[in-house]
């Protein structure tokens, strides 16, 4: 059985999560909880960068990061439930990814920031720059919402799902009070899709 090393508090270990259970793939890939900052735990020597999540499959293969996980499962589940086979609404699909890929890797670096550096030696400009990066991510989906498919969540639906958690597990939700749209957006998502509730940190 293929193997996901992932931790409950990882948005991109949840975002592959969610996709497995839209995908219907609970029950045929099994979940185990690796921790990065253990240099004897397993992910090292399967993944060269030490970074979750790491999908092992039943040939010995590796796969990294999120978005080849997702991919590779896409694919072969065959539906292209979670993205698109072709044409501009694929490319819609990976845009929306890939944006709200960047707001977690922003957010990750506010996080990582405070957590590794001493508080003497954070750099305000630096975590300011993050912090604009997520505001103006945050300001394009306002303005630009997801839009709900009959066949189910998209990619881009669950990254901007599991970013926005994450905004409110590590960051403190600051940015509900400017955005409500995407707290509308979200409510509606987390209604659509329960394993977002399910895959909460």
């Amino acid at each position: 059985m293929p193997t996901l090393l992932s931790s409950p508090p990882s948005p991109f270990g949840r975002k592959v999560r969610i996709a497995i259970d839209v995908l219907g793939m609970a029950d045929r890939i099994a979940v185990l909880t690796a921790d990065t900052s253990n240099p004897d735990d397993p992910v090292r020597r399967h993944n060269p960068l030490g970074k979750i999540p790491t999908l092992l499959l039943d040939d010995g293969e590796t796969l990294f990061d999120s978005r080849v996980i997702v991919e590779y499962l896409d694919a072969l589940d065959g539906r292209s439930l979670l993205i698109p086979a072709a044409g501009p609404e694929r490319i819609g699909v990976l845009r929306e990814q890939a944006l709200a890929d960047g707001i977690l890797d922003a957010a990750l670096l506010q996080v990582y920031e405070r957590r590794y550096r001493p508080a003497e030696h954070h750099v305000e400009s630096w975590l300011e720059l993050q912090r604009g990066k997520v505001s103006r991510a945050l300001d394009a989906f306002s303005a630009r919402l997801p839009v709900a498919r009959p066949a189910g969540p998209s990619i881009g639906e669950i990254t901007l799902a599991c970013a926005l958690g994450y905004l409110d597990f590590r960051l403190a939700g600051s940015w509900r009070a400017t955005h409500p749209a995407l707290v509308a957006w979200l409510d509606g998502f987390a209604q659509r899709v329960p394993a977002f509730g399910r895959t909460a940190p």
